[in-house]
């Protein structure tokens, strides 16, 4: 049996397995098809609303600061385009046509039967990017890809493979919404990443669905020797449910993986996001920062660092925030030591916005609301190590973005 009759055999099985969190989604509700959209010459060139909804999740169009682009409108992709040498932006399905290789790391940091999702993105696979920095490649403006569903009830199932090569330096922002006017779809996305030995990734992701939209990332990275994996998350406006744990492996000698996760639960939005570092060689560290504010949804957090060599060290952090009358975080850190000698510890915090911190901030000039605003702002201000100044810039605009939280 080939490689690829053997994946797709997995995943038929796999069909009707149901995720180990989040509730269940029927994915019988939705369609993954859909009309095929028209390739563009720039950005410039989808519609108007378009291009300024992608804009609030990081993405431009001008392209301005960012050394390449993708974009994924619905099953289609409409644009992909790289300016930074030695370094390759395609659709995935182009790159699995150009690299025989890339067979090899199809499904190799995630498995295809992990569950009904994965399953989905395998048997009705609609494309996704494959983002490629060569050895020694070092971009500083990132690359920005986004993933816009439009079409209304279409399950977007999309497959993205990351490279980092040896000695490289990559750094990626990917905004992906729904349009304004969709009100029921889900995005199915696999990503897998590979941070070859001395390399650097960062991969921030600012996202904006919908308050009627299911949301089913599964993501995995293998990180080697000497290596650096830094991953952002954030999503500050309303979605129906968003399930999300990647899985972080730290394969070789001080291999390094940092996650950061900044979340809003609007009411009637069920979130439960976390990420599992598997700490694997001598000298491996990993961080795993949330920030959660609830304002009526239901935020699960999750962490999770698995010690496998007695010369790693690991840090958990959760910290939440509840705002109003009723909402709910809970907070699940949880710490594996299989060996004598590994380091690790966490910290889980959830509480309110203190009173005498409001009526300060109204004794200086600030309203109620504005003084609230500012202090879930300054909660939500994680310095992140290791990104340039314009995904620096990119995380503060979301974060500083008044709207964004729902106040």
């Amino acid at each position: 049996m080939s490689k690829v009759d053997e994946l797709t055999e997995r995943a038929e099985k796999a069909r009707e397995k149901k995720a180990a969190y989040g509730p269940d989604i029927p994915l019988e509700s939705y369609t993954s098809k859909a009309p095929a959209h028209e390739k563009v010459q720039t950005l410039k060139m989808l519609p108007t609303n378009y291009q300024n909804q992608s804009l609030g999740v990081g993405v431009d169009a001008s392209e301005d600061e960012r050394s390449g682009s993708f974009f994924q409108l619905d099953t289609s992709v409409v644009y992909s385009k790289t300016s930074a040498p030695n370094v390759e932006v395609l659709s995935v399905t182009e790159a699995l046509d150009k690299y025989d290789w890339l067979k090899d790391y199809w499904w190799k940091a995630v498995a295809v039967d992990a569950d009904k999702y994965t399953a989905q993105a395998a048997l009705e696979f609609s494309n996704g990017y494959f983002i490629r920095a060569k050895a020694g490649a070092k971009t500083i403006l990132p690359i920005q890809a986004c993933m816009f569903l439009a079409q209304e009830s279409l399950s977007q199932n999309v497959h993205n493979i990351i490279i980092a090569e040896k000695g490289s330096e990559l750094h990626i922002i990917t905004g992906c919404r729904t349009a304004d006017e969709l009100s029921h779809g889900i995005h199915v996305g696999v990503s897998e990443f590979f941070i070859k030995e001395g390399a650097t990734c960062s991969f921030t992701m600012i996202h904006n669905w919908g308050p009627e939209v299911a949301v089913r990332p599964r993501s995995g990275s293998i990180i080697e020797k000497d290596a650096t994996f830094i991953s952002n998350y954030v999503c500050l406006k309303p979605v129906k449910s968003l399930q999300m744990y990647p899985v972080f492996r730290c394969v070789g000698e001080n291999a390094t993986a940092l996650s950061y996760s900044l979340l809003y639960a609007a009411d009637g939005s069920h979130m439960d996001v976390g990420a599992r570092v598997i700490l694997e060689a001598a000298q491996c560290k990993a961080d795993v920062i949330a920030r959660t504010i609830t304002n009526g949804g239901e935020i699960i957090s999750r962490g999770n660092l698995t010690g496998l060599h007695p010369d790693v060290k690991g840090h958990l952090e959760c910290r939440g925030l509840l705002l109003g009358d009723h909402g709910r975080i809970f907070a699940v850190p949880e710490l594996d030591g299989a060996v004598p000698g590994v380091d690790m510890s966490h910290e889980a915090a959830v509480g309110k916005i203190a009173e005498e911190e409001i009526t300060y901030l109204m004794t200086r000039g600030l309203s109620e609301d504005e003084a609230t605003s500012a202090i879930v702002r300054g909660f939500l201000d994680v310095e992140i190590k290791g990104v340039p100044p314009v995904l620096q810039e990119e995380m503060r605009r979301a974060v500083h973005t008044t709207e964004g939280i729902g106040l």
